[in-house]
């Protein structure tokens, strides 16, 4: 097991140990985890079960599915300014030619 997988499947049973402290099913957790896909959405999660904890499935799919449309969103944004950054710089320094001795 590699180091990253390492830090997962910690990060995993975490949640897996918040979610069955509230009486829901392991699979549940394994479910979100597979969703949430990084160790730092999955600690989110966990640390959201801690301090709210809430008392319906309905709660922690909503509060999952909350942290999936954040991530997705910064994902966009960071995107967006990566190409922005790049339009910038091909309008101040020009656009390269790849050939300039032409046909």
């Amino acid at each position: 097991m590699t180091p990253n997988q390492e830090i997962w499947a910690k990060s995993r049973d975490r949640l897996v140990a918040a979610v069955t402290g509230l009486g829901f099913h392991a699979e549940l957790a394994e479910l979100m985890a597979r969703q949430l896909k990084s160790p730092r959405a999955i600690d989110r999660m966990t640390s959201y079960i801690r301090q709210a904890h809430p008392n319906s499935e309905e709660m922690l799919v909503d509060e999952m599915l909350a942290i999936c449309a954040e991530i997705d969103a910064w994902r966009e944004k960071k995107a967006s300014r990566e190409a922005q950054s790049r339009y910038s710089a091909m309008l101040y320094y020009g656009r390269p030619e790849d050939d300039e001795d032409g046909p």
